[in-house]
Formats: C-alpha cells, sequence, structure tokens
C-alpha cells in the first residue's frame, strides 16, 4: 500500500475483480443468438439485448437471458491476476472496498462467489445507470465512507469509469482484462505479441481519453497506480 492510503476502493465485478475479459453477458448473448453479432458495449443488459434484437425486448426474452446469464456465470467465476493478492492487502490494512456490476444480481452473485475475501456487494437496481454517478456514492454510503477524498474506482468498463469521474473519485482503468479487449484467459495468451500489443493500446488509449487517471492491463499491476494516486493526492492535487 503506498504511503498516502486510499480511503477506499469500489471495483467492478467482472472483467476487474473475476471473469477476465467480461466475458459472461457476450457469451450468454451468443448462446442465446449465436448468428447475430456482438452488441456494442451497453450500460443495461437490457440495452444490449435490444442490440441484439433491434427491438426492444419482451419479458421472455429477458428471463431467457437472466438464466443464461446465471449458467454462464458459473463458469466464468475465476479470480483475475493480482486480485487475490489486492483484496487481501486491503482487508489486512483496513481499507474498505466494494463491487458493483451490470449484471442482475443472481448473475453477479454466481461471480462473486470466486472471491477469497468478503467483499461489500452493493446491489443498485433502483439508481440511475451508469455513467451517472448515484451507483459510485450509494458504494460509499454503504461502505461508511465519510470523505470523497482518496476514493477510488477501478474497472475496465468506460461507463463505469465515467461514473466514477462524475462522481468526483480517482480512476484507475484495467486495459487487458476488461470488455475493451473482451478476451477469455486462454484466448488472450494465444494471441501473438503484436495482436496483444495492438489490443491493449486501442483500449489504453480509449480509457485515458476518457480521462482515466491511470491505466493498467490487470489488478496484478496496481500498486504503481496506487502509487501514484497516493503521491498525487499529498501535493494537494484532486480528481
Amino acid at each position: 500500500m503506498p504511503h498516502t492510503s486510499p480511503t477506499a476502493l469500489i471495483f467492478e465485478l467482472s472483467g476487474c475483480l473475476v471473469d477476465f475479459g467480461a466475458r459472461t453477458l457476450p457469451v450468454a448473448l451468443q448462446r442465446l443468438y449465436p448468428q447475430r453479432e456482438r452488441p456494442a458495449l451497453a450500460n443495461t443488459v437490457e440495452l444490449a439485448l435490444a442490440s441484439i434484437l433491434g427491438a426492444v425486448p419482451d419479458t421472455a426474452q429477458l428471463q431467457a437471458l437472466q438464466l443464461t446469464l446465471s449458467e454462464v456465470a458459473g463458469e466464468h467465476g475465476e479470480l483475475t491476476p493480482g486480485a487475490a493478492q489486492l483484496l487481501a492487502a486491503l482487508h489486512g490494512n483496513g481499507i474498505p472496498c466494494a463491487w458493483l456490476d451490470a449484471l442482475p444480481a443472481d448473475a453477479s452473485l454466481r461471480l462473486a462467489e470466486a472471491l477469497p475475501t468478503a467483499v461489500e456487494a452493493v446491489v443498485t437496481s433502483q439508481t440511475r445507470c451508469w455513467p451517472a454517478p448515484d451507483s459510485c456514492w450509494q458504494a460509499l454510503s454503504q461502505l461508511g465512507v465519510e470523505r470523497l477524498d482518496g476514493c477510488i474506482v477501478v474497472s475496465g468498463n468506460p461507463l463505469l469509469l465515467q461514473a466514477g469521474l462524475n462522481a468526483g473519485c480517482w480512476t484507475i482503468g484495467l486495459a487487458a482484462c476488461g470488455p475493451l479487449c473482451g478476451y477469455a484467459p486462454a484466448d488472450w495468451h494465444a494471441l501473438d505479441v503484436s495482436a496483444q500489443e495492438r489490443l491493449r493500446a486501442d483500449a489504453t488509449l480509449q480509457l485515458y481519453r476518457l480521462g482515466v487517471h491511470s491505466v493498467i492491463d490487470h489488478l496484478g499491476e496496481i500498486d504503481a497506480s496506487l502509487e501514484d494516486i497516493g503521491i498525487r493526492r499529498s501535493k494537494g492535487e484532486k480528481p
């Protein structure tokens, strides 16, 4: 941990703590609609389904997707690199943390079963969806955090990172393990170095253009980002 410790950390669950590549939603949609193209990044499951269908989904279609999401989540609940070590360090230092996710609660909780350390789950069904800041503020309130100073949002999802920026938090973007690259671990490692570098560079550039304060591949590289944010805070810098 840096000399100026974070006040609290908010993580996205899929594509950050677990499910390298944030594959749960794309795989579920592919199983239900194998002939359709992968949808663009959407801030809700309903919008992602509507993008696939080209129309507003009906109740039966939404229920089918929710069931499939829970099934797929059971297959993708694997920790990302560095997640276990980071959560243990945060717990040991008494730094509160929570996770958010745009997936339905059933699927999110299936993914969260892989977490080795208790992390506060924040269900945000009553808040405005990302990039509105509501869910970030709800998470900090649920953690009992009394000030925004030193609060950090960590995600590979531009929508949640924008929500973190809108909430007044520091932000750390994840290029390789989030939805912008969108590869499962085995598929990512099967790519040649030049393909990895191209995907990583595109994702990194997109996140920095958003205004994210630091960008890394995955949580195994987060120490330098936390140290940098700590130094910037010690100098009086605000997010």
